[in-house]
């Protein structure tokens, strides 16, 4: 048997530990940093109808003082959407109003819905990352924040907050029929407050939710949605190449932890993996920040009953 000398040990475990920190120091200092466009064509308007462009935000975690992330932020209103779609957990400190409305400047003149995210309510607070392995963890929330605060910027400038509310809404010529919930993760979603089938007049149906709780998913798509929106997972925080996310922090499967898939036979889902962390687990590897540009096209001619229906699929592409 081969005998491994001291030194030799030595010097493994002084690779390890250069590999570690190495890892960690890209994991906080780079990628989290690394913001990136990611853009996706989904087939979910009426046949014949004219292509939407729908910007999805989520999880920004603002800290005053991130001035990468504002500036990247307010680079986004050159895209010309036609609809902001932010599902929640804009904040991280009592303080970060004023960062969140700044960053998102001229998008905020834009036609907008959202709904609100567990850290629009409570600040983070240090968590062990093994709880996320635990499907059960305790919650512990940190201090309240100022999320009425940021409601009322947000509505004064004519987003539209669809907590427990169904709106329909006309966009680009588009007519939309659009629903939210309140943050599962936080068991204050009440569907009951807003179910039911969509506006069937309208050309297109959205569903909101921070959270992508399978009960919640489920009773959009039975309720008929073309779309449901939601962010939360941060796409995982911490991937593995060749595996993926480790964990998604709530119900759906690791498949799902970010881009878009289908939800039953008809219902196509949309997950961020967002554009911030918690400031207590700043880091990402393997999934950089993001936002998207959706284009929402009509989807093909519908086959005859006689023809095998496989479903609609999403085409993705990066933007770097």
């Amino acid at each position: 048997m081969p005998v491994i000398s001291t030194s030799a040990m030595r010097r493994t475990a002084l690779g390890a530990a250069g590999a570690a920190v190495a890892g960690i120091g890209y994991a906080t200092l780079v990628e989290r940093n690394a913001f990136v466009l990611r853009e996706a064509t989904l087939p979910v308007l009426e046949h014949g109808k004219p292509s939407l462009r729908v910007l999805h935000i989520s999880d920004l975690h603002m800290m005053p003082g991130q001035q990468l992330k504002q500036a990247w932020l307010r680079e986004l209103d050159r895209l010309e959407p036609d609809l902001v779609v932010n599902t929640g957990d804009n904040l991280s400190h009592q303080k970060s109003v004023p960062s969140v409305v700044q960053a998102l400047g001229g998008l905020l003149a834009r036609p907008g819905i959202f709904v609100f995210g567990s850290n629009d309510y409570f600040a983070p607070v240090p968590k062990n990352p093994l709880k996320y392995f635990k499907k059960d963890h305790k919650r512990v929330f940190g201090d309240p924040l100022p999320w009425q605060d940021m409601r009322a910027a947000f509505t004064e400038r004519g987003w539209l907050d669809l907590t427990h509310v169904r709106r329909d809404i006309e966009v680009a010529g588009v007519r939309i029929s659009t629903a939210g919930v309140d943050d599962p993760h936080l068991q204050r979603d009440r569907y009951d407050t807003v179910a039911g089938a969509p506006n069937p007049l309208a050309d297109l149906s959205i569903g909101l939710t921070h959270s992508p709780e399978p009960r919640v998913l489920d009773r959009f798509a039975a309720d008929g949605y073309d779309l449901v929106m939601a962010g939360h997972t941060h796409g995982g925080q911490l991937c593995v190449p060749g595996f993926g996310a480790l964990v998604t922090n709530c119900g759906i499967d690791r498949a799902r932890v970010k881009g878009a898939s289908k939800w039953g036979a008809h219902t196509q889902l949309h997950v961020s993996a967002g554009l911030g962390t918690s400031p207590w687990a700043p880091y990402r590897f393997c999934c950089r920040p993001e936002a998207t540009l959706l284009t929402l096209v009509g989807a093909p001619p519908k086959k005859p009953a006689s023809g095998s229906d496989r479903g609609r699929t999403a085409s993705e592409a990066v933007a770097r």
